[in-house]
């Protein structure tokens, strides 16, 4: 890094501090080539950099905390410097060995997206200020929903993430099951629900006592039987059953539930089917993932995140609802000051009448790119290379004698615990993390620690999970043999 810094010093330099608003065009082509070497940097050393960095960044974090703009403009080198000063410490989620938790690894050609839909500032919370901006955007939207079976009728949406996805399909599903009625509607969810489902729940004014934590089938896949007394129950209390919550992928372990049961559940009783497919949605590419997922295109609504399974940038998720007027339902309003709008594009709906944002940026640039650039076959071998590594790590891991290696996985996540006590787990952590470049994370299955091995990161290679399995093999001999 200090070596491109120092070249791009000896250059001639047009700018050093920015006096205008909007730099000359020298300035400017100065300013995208200085910034072009740090992401230059970035993108061709990612795979080889370590997880952990040196320095966790605790020194940095008083003096930042401090940092405020200057009356005057401050110098572009220093200022570089500093944002170079933030990067070399921490976890670094786009390398190749973050295996913790479901890893972002980032494409670049999102990241170029993103910087274009933001130097043009498209508008597109109303359709009719950039018609065009927002098509790219709904076609895109709509080869997601074809993706997952949905019908023609079916809206999607580009939102933070999948937990501001779960929050507007369950905000939705309250206003058609129980508008105006919130203090009795019920969820039906697994014990390993993503927290954003309970917490989604909570905020869309459900009382805690009504979100139903049903009982698993073996432990990690929820039950239909249990959801279908839970509901009957309600119904029998007064209730008004309102959604029952499905997982294709849980976080803990990357377990589909039996959707087609939960789907049939659904509809017996009136009730609204939301999937959460933050993590294990896109497995759909492949033919294996499409075939455990099966009844996940008789959802009412999809959580998806892109930022997970189709390795783009942190901020990229989305939500496909099968019937675009619920959305319209839930969350259009009307104004004053929108009354000289364009409404002659009925073919295109404006995303601030079925989200919560009126102001919203070009989003789809960031998915849009990319699937151009790269074809849909790219991904889909990429993921299908992820299914193969971790099947690949489970059987290793199974053979070892050292360990206990839960179920084979429905995806890509491998759960095992080193023999011993809970706390027995956190030292093969320990040990793993000691190396620098890989990391892994633990979880709690029906009462004990369990770790977890997440390969999803277009960057882990085959070489990458051989260094993990090693690395937790080696640890596992070294605490059993004490």
């Amino acid at each position: 890094m200090r070596s491109s810094l120092m070249r791009s010093m000896s250059r001639r330099r047009v700018v050093t501090r920015l006096t205008a608003f909007d730099p000359s065009p020298e300035q400017t082509d100065e300013l995208v080539r200085l910034v072009g070497d740090l992401v230059g940097e970035l993108t061709t050393t990612a795979a080889e950099r370590p997880v952990f960095t040196a320095d966790r960044g605790d020194g940095l974090v008083a003096g930042l905390l401090e940092v405020r703009p200057g009356r005057a403009p401050a110098d572009l080198d220093d200022t570089l410097a500093r944002i170079r000063e933030v990067l070399a410490t921490g976890v670094d989620n786009a390398a190749a060995g973050e295996m913790a938790y479901i890893p972002g690894s980032g494409l670049l050609t999102s990241a170029l997206g993103d910087l274009i839909a933001s130097v043009a500032n498209r508008y597109t919370g109303l359709s009719g200020f950039s018609p065009a901006a927002v098509a790219m955007e709904l076609g895109v939207l709509r080869w997601l929903t074809e993706l997952f079976g949905m019908p023609e009728r079916a809206q999607g949406l580009l939102l933070s993430g999948g937990s501001a996805a779960n929050l507007t399909a369950l905000v939705t599903a309250r206003e058609i099951h129980a508008p105006e009625q919130a203090h009795l509607a019920t969820v039906y969810v697994g014990a390993h629900a993503h927290a954003s489902v309970r917490k989604a729940a909570r905020i869309a004014g459900l009382t805690s006592d009504h979100i139903r934590v049903c009982a698993s089938t073996d432990g990690l896949r929820l039950d239909p039987s249990a959801v279908e007394v839970a509901i009957k129950q309600d119904l029998a209390d007064g209730l008004r059953p309102t959604a029952i919550v499905g997982a294709a992928g849980t976080t803990n372990t990357g377990t589909i539930d039996p959707l087609d049961e939960l789907a049939d559940v659904a509809a017996e009783h009136g009730v609204w089917f939301h999937v959460d497919a933050a993590y294990g949605g896109f497995f759909v590419l492949t033919d294996r993932g499409r075939e455990r997922m099966a009844g996940i295109e008789r959802a009412d609504s999809i959580t998806l995140d892109p930022h997970k399974s189709l390795f783009l940038p942190f901020g990229t998720g989305a939500l496909l609802v099968a019937e675009r007027d619920h959305l319209a339902l839930a969350y259009a309003e009307d104004a004053d000051y929108l009354r000289d709008r364009s409404e002659d594009l009925d073919a295109l709906p404006d995303f601030s009448s079925i989200t919560t944002e009126l102001t919203r940026e070009w989003r789809g640039l960031r998915l849009w790119l990319p699937l151009q650039l790269h074809g849909e076959d790219a991904f889909r071998t990429a993921l299908n290379d992820k299914l193969d590594l971790a099947d690949q790590a489970w059987r290793t891991l199974a053979d070892d004698p050292n360990l206990e290696v839960l179920a084979q996985p429905d995806l890509s996540i491998v759960t095992f615990r080193v023999r011993g006590d809970d706390a027995t787990q956190d030292e093969l952590l320990r040990l793993v993390h000691q190396h620098g470049h890989v990391r892994l994370s633990t979880t709690v299955i029906e009462g004990r620690v369990v770790v977890r091995l997440v390969v999803l990161s277009h960057r882990t290679t085959a070489e990458t999970v051989e260094l993990a399995v090693s690395l937790i093999r080696t640890a596992a001999a070294e605490i059993v043999g004490g």
